[in-house]
C-alpha cells in the first residue's frame, strides 16, 4: 500500500572510493545494493534515485532515475539534484544508498508523521541515523546548505529534529567497506 504524498529519495550516485565501486553497484543478496535499497522505499507514493558514478551500468530501475553531473563534488550535490526532480509531495524520506539495514517498517514509520514541516530521523540506541524525513517547507533551505559530503546535516542541526527510534525493526549501519555488507 502507497503512503500518500510522502516520496522517497535515494541517493546512490558515489563513486564508493574507500569501498572500491559505486555503491550502488555492489552485489547485495543476489541483487544489486540500489535494487535493495529500494525496496525499503517502496511503500511510498513516488520514488526518485539520483545515480552518478557507474550510472550507466545501473540495469532499469522502478522509480525516476536522474543523474547528478557533479557526483563526485559530494552528497550535498546529490541531495540538491534530487530535492529539484520531486514533485509536489508533503515530505520526502531521504536514504542513502549504503544502509542496507533500513526497511519499509523504518521508513514507513517516519513517513506516517509526514507534514510540510517535518523534520525527523530514525534514532539508533539514542544516536541519530537514516532515513530522514524532509517536510516539503524544509526542502530549499537544506538544499541551500548541502554541500560536500555533509548532505541534510547542516540544517538538521540548525533546526529542531524529531528522533524517532528505529531499533526495533532497521539496522542504521552505513556499509564503507564490501566486507560491512551484511
Amino acid at each position: 500500500m502507497a503512503v500518500p504524498d510522502v516520496a522517497g529519495l535515494l541517493l546512490a550516485a558515489g563513486g564508493g572510493s574507500r569501498f572500491g565501486l559505486p555503491k550502488a553497484l555492489a552485489p547485495y543478496r543476489g541483487a544489486l545494493l540500489v535494487e535493495h535499497a529500494l525496496g525499503a522505499l517502496a511503500d511510498l507514493a513516488h520514488t526518485v534515485v539520483v545515480l552518478g558514478a557507474g550510472a550507466e551500468r545501473v540495469p532499469p530501475l522502478r522509480a525516476t532515475v536522474v543523474i547528478n553531473p557533479d557526483w563526485a563534488t559530494g552528497m550535498g550535490s546529490s541531495l540538491r539534484v534530487g530535492l529539484a526532480a520531486l514533485g509536489d509531495q508533503t515530505a520526502v524520506v531521504v536514504l542513502p544508498v549504503d544502509t542496507p539495514g533500513i526497511t519499509a517498517a523504518a521508513v514507513n514509520r517516519l513517513a506516517a508523521l509526514a507534514t510540510p514541516d517535518a523534520l525527523v530521523r530514525a534514532t539508533y540506541a539514542g544516536v541519530p541515523g537514516h532515513p530522514v524525513l524532509l517536510g516539503r517547507a524544509h526542502w530549499a533551505g537544506v538544499a541551500a546548505l548541502a554541500e560536500g559530503d555533509t548532505g541534510a546535516r547542516p540544517y538538521l542541526a540548525r533546526h529542531p529534529v524529531t528522533g524517532v527510534a528505529c531499533d526495533d525493526v532497521a539496522d542504521g549501519a552505513d556499509a564503507d567497506r564490501p566486507e560491512e555488507l551484511h
